[in-house]
């Protein structure tokens, strides 16, 4: 009987284990847990070009955040809600980018800050965007002859 009660109390401490280790995985691969709370924000997109939910925000090559849905609003624009970390505080004029990680890598969002000394409170909405370049379309105009060269500067 008491080999029992032993088992039962190894069994949920190994199950509580395992479950402590399934929220830290979980608070790491979303990367929330070094910086401790979040905030959310929001930038309009013309045109959002493969990025997905999930994918990194970053500034300066830093993750400060991930992506958290995309969504079509009534004007036709993609709004992106963002999840950043409480410690960043972004400055209202910050610039939202959509990048790729290499020439044909994974999409993410890259933040440039600027220099007003207002802040972008939470749920917010960062005005200033940059599309996506469609790397595709304009290898097929290159392809194809369908660029125009600048005028001559003379």
């Amino acid at each position: 009987m008491n080999s029992a009660r032993l088992e039962l109390i190894v069994g949920a401490f190994v199950a509580a284990g395992l479950a402590v280790i399934a929220w830290f995985s979980w608070q790491v691969g979303s990367g929330l847990l070094p910086h401790g709370g979040t905030y959310d924000v929001t930038a309009r997109f013309s045109d959002v070009g493969g990025l997905k939910p999930g994918s990194p925000v970053m500034i300066a090559g830093v993750a400060v955040g991930r992506v958290q849905s995309i969504t079509l609003d009534s004007r036709f624009a993609a709004i992106v809600k963002l999840r950043l970390t409480k410690n960043l505080h972004l400055s209202a004029d910050t610039i939202a980018s959509i990048k790729t990680s290499g020439l044909i890598g994974d999409k993410y969002l890259a933040l440039a800050p600027g220099a007003d000394d207002r802040t972008l409170a939470p749920g917010g909405t960062i005005t200033e965007t940059e599309a996506a370049l469609d790397l595709e379309s304009l290898i097929s105009r290159v392809a194809f002859g369908n660029v125009k060269a600048a005028p001559d500067a003379k």
